[in-house]
């Protein structure tokens, strides 16, 4: 049943989550946390921050480590966790890619069609405000449960936009401080 239950709601991210990874997130969150509660709002959030870590993109990472997670909270064994994480993955991509190879085989046709274009013009916006409700959703009390998190975000916000840090940098500088510190 899990595993039905994992195929569908991977199925309805994968089909309804424009915008990539991040603007995914709020939605994987409402799925795994608010409906389904194979895992806690913090739990969620600390798996978001290792997803942003890890090398792929987040949304398919969180998706992995969600059927692992939710298989393995199900008292199935670690093999059975294994098959959870690779439905969880392929089912999320599945949408984007059957899409993908819908699209680029009728792009060309399509490319110079007014309807076509104003569809377009009118996801790009919604795409970024999925993604700032995504960050929005992920701020919880843990988030600034002290002042070096707020130092932490203003630190990160302000070395990533004015002054164009490698994110890797980034990532590095605070998971140090964040040994020292914590």
């Amino acid at each position: 049943m899990i595993f039905l239950k994992l195929f569908w709601v991977f199925l309805k991210i994968g089909l309804l989550g424009f915008g990539g990874g991040y603007a995914m997130l709020s939605m994987i969150q409402d799925e795994v946390v608010t409906q389904n509660k194979w895992m806690t709002n913090t739990e969620f959030t600390d798996l978001v921050a290792v997803s942003q870590t890890t090398p792929g993109p987040i949304g398919i990472n969180t998706a992995t480590y969600v059927g692992f997670s939710a298989v393995n909270n199900a008292g199935y064994s670690n093999v059975s966790s294994i098959l959870g994480s690779i439905l969880a993955t392929v089912t999320v991509c599945l949408p984007a890619f059957i899409l993908i190879i819908l699209l680029s085989y009728s792009f060309k046709k399509f490319k110079d069609n007014s309807t076509f274009n104003a569809i377009l013009s009118g996801i790009r916006p919604l795409s970024i405000a999925l993604i700032g409700f995504a960050a929005y959703s992920l701020v919880t009390k843990e988030s600034f449960s002290d002042y070096y998190s707020a130092i932490f975000f203003a630190g990160t916000l302000l070395a990533s936009a004015k002054f164009k840090v490698h994110p890797i940098y980034i990532i590095l500088v605070v998971a140090f401080l964040g040994i020292i510190i914590y």
